[in-house]
């Protein structure tokens, strides 16, 4: 596939964060309208969450890394899906958003759970409420190789709905989730710079 090569100029997780902030566009069809493949997005440059984790999933996976994505689950908002990989034992992400703090994470988590945790302030609705909950653990997407997932051009809705289906581990206790607060007005507007409308 000729988009394999714009993916291997890619040869670090900084350099595919980099090309999704740069030169793909926040997709802002209604949640749930589409689940792009990589190629489609190479073809169409858009992606929201779930599209850029595939797509970053892809380059990460022609670096000779394995393939793994990570869904973070929310209340009263939407999942995020994240590109993940280890360096030296630890653990880091790339990720597209429409959010400024939901993005990359350098390799310096020891464990999944801390990596989610350190999206925790940046996760919030528009009502300013904190909104992450739990997380999953590493699926990599080479069970969904015979789907043919990196170039298919027809949607991949198999891989959400399997994230959806495995089980997620809670980052909080009951008690711990009544005493939070709502996000203040300047984190608010730090993580909504850049925000596509």
């Amino acid at each position: 596939m000729p988009e394999n090569s714009q993916l291997r100029r890619l040869d670090t997780p900084a350099k595919v964060q980099a090309f999704l902030d740069r030169d793909i566009t926040y997709n802002t069809e209604p949640n749930g309208a589409t689940c792009y493949s990589p190629r489609t997005v190479l073809e169409k440059r858009v992606a929201h969450c779930m599209e850029g984790a595939l797509l970053a999933a892809a380059a990460l996976r022609l670096q000779g890394r394995s393939p793994l994505i990570v869904d973070l689950e929310a209340t009263r908002d939407t999942d995020h899906v994240l590109a993940v990989f280890r360096e030296d034992g630890c653990w880091g992400a790339v990720a597209k958003s429409n959010y400024s703090g939901l993005r990359f994470r350098e390799p310096v988590y020891r464990t999944i759970r801390e990596l989610a945790m350190s999206y925790f302030e940046h996760y919030f609705n528009l009502r300013r409420e904190k909104t992450l909950r739990a997380y999953g653990r590493p699926v990599n997407l080479q069970r969904f190789d015979p789907l043919d997932w990196m170039n298919t051009t027809h949607e991949l809705w198999q891989i959400p709905t399997y994230l959806c289906e495995i089980p997620h581990q809670r980052l909080l206790t009951a008690d711990a989730e009544r005493r939070l607060h709502r996000l203040d007005a300047r984190s608010f507007a730090a993580g909504c710079l850049g925000k596509v409308r």
